[in-house]
């Protein structure tokens, strides 16, 4: 935009420069000319009276003492052919001049003046001078020079006045940017300082009041979740205590486990809802220890349900760019929705596999880690991954947090139809960026 408003500028500058300064120029040389065609003129009138009444002796005289003085040629045709001063020819203007009639006419030595004078007795005289073409342009080389520095000046005052014009637009509309990139990468303190013209200042106004809109908002929500989440202990707090109750110790350590668990992820999800700065990325964990330890926390309820657990578990370690919590949610929204969506006794099958380097270098990427949950269940909608979707009565969230996992450490998720008829979703775990060295 900078360089746009220059070249502008520089455009208006240099037609309204030729616009001016043409015309000027050829006025000047016009000028030039009149003034060397009057001087020259001014010159042959003052041989008239010496013409018009001396003798041929007195006039060669005086007209070779004018031509020295002016440096110019003079020439005096006398009524009987005679030609005094500098030799030259009867031109048309001479012929003109002989019945009387003075001008001034263009020829190749340059521009001819002839006066006729009258009052002779043996008949009129004719006075001729010739301006030569040097005497004409004398001094409009040095003034087209003059004038075309001019423009140029003028031209580059032009820019810079333009540049610095420009530069109070184009800086705040670069911060403008700066900081909606900024907002847009979630630092939500960034602020414009208001600068340029009204408009600008007014925009950089909005943008820090949605800003700080937005700041309003997310505190908002964080204090709800966060409220919402600290509302569950309570009926945590009663399954612990119902939990102990069990006459069974086998099953009470076990469900006292689960509880504990959850208590965690309660506890997790307060401390992320108050947390005031996103995480800057994954910390990263190794997949084969995560995916392990939750399947076999499901696999305690596949066998009170009767379903039959098919593991194909690579042995670690496989580490990914997904934190251990974010991917134990994301494992157990998978699992939880094989048991919510399908009936008791279905089996499903959860298999780990590792990318090799060489093969994930031939796919463009870094490496990844396969994570498969297959079921032989009805299967489930394309559409279900869409965040709220759902077509069993739940929260349509299962999919979506194992989804937002896998996105956030670079990878992705893929819903499709298992081998067996059912639903299979595999999710794409990218390993972590290896460091740069310096």
């Amino acid at each position: 935009m900078r360089a746009r408003l220059a070249l502008l500028a520089a455009a208006v500058s240099v037609l309204t420069l030729v616009a001016f300064l043409v015309p000027l120029a050829l006025l000047v040389r016009t000028v030039a000319e009149d003034r060397a065609t009057v001087r020259a003129t001014a010159d042959a009138q003052s041989l008239v009276p010496v013409v018009g009444t001396a003798d041929p002796a007195t006039i060669r005289l005086t007209v070779e003492q004018l031509a020295a003085d002016s440096d110019r040629p003079v020439s005096v045709f006398l009524p009987d052919g005679t030609v005094l001063g500098t030799s030259a020819p009867r031109t048309p203007a001479v012929e003109l001049a002989a019945r009387g009639q003075s001008l001034t006419a263009e020829s190749a030595e340059g521009r001819e003046v002839v006066i006729a004078v009258q009052g002779r007795p043996d008949g009129t005289g004719v006075i001729r001078t010739v301006v030569p073409g040097a005497e004409l342009t004398a001094g409009v080389g040095r003034a087209w020079l003059v004038l075309a520095l001019l423009g140029v000046l003028l031209v580059v005052i032009g820019l810079v006045v333009a540049d610095r014009l420009a530069r109070t637009l184009v800086r705040p509309i670069s911060e403008l940017s700066a900081v909606s990139h900024r907002l847009a990468n979630a630092e939500l303190d960034a602020r414009v300082t208001p600068a340029g013209p009204t408009e600008l200042r007014e925009v950089a106004g909005a943008l820090n009041h949605l800003a700080g809109r937005i700041q309003e908002l997310l505190s908002q929500e964080r204090e709800q979740v966060a409220d919402l989440s600290h509302r569950l202990r309570t009926p945590l707090t009663a399954l612990r205590l119902e939990a102990e109750s069990l006459g069974d110790p086998q099953d009470a350590v076990r469900i006292t486990a689960a509880v504990d668990g959850l208590e965690r992820a309660v506890t997790g999800l307060i401390r992320q809802a108050r947390r005031q700065r996103p995480v800057t990325g994954p910390t990263g964990c190794d997949a084969a220890a995560v995916v392990a330890d939750r399947v076999e926390f499901w696999s305690v309820l596949a066998e009170d349900t009767g379903r039959t657990v098919h593991r194909e578990l690579a042995s670690g370690p496989l580490p990914v760019a997904v934190s251990a919590d974010d991917l134990a949610a994301a494992v157990d929204a998978l699992l939880g929705n094989v048991f919510a969506h399908t009936p008791d006794g279905t089996p499903f099958t959860v298999r780990l596999a590792g990318v090799p380097a060489a093969r994930a270098a031939v796919a463009g990427s870094r490496g990844e880690v396969l994570l498969s949950v297959a079921d032989e269940g009805p299967g489930m909608p394309p559409d279900t991954v869409r965040r709220g979707a759902s077509t069993a009565g739940s929260t349509g969230l299962g999919l979506d947090i194992a989804r937002r996992a896998a996105e956030a450490g670079g990878g992705r998720l893929e819903l499709r139809t298992g081998p067996h008829g059912g639903a299979e979703v595999l999710l794409r775990l990218a390993a972590p960026a290896a460091p740069t060295g310096s």
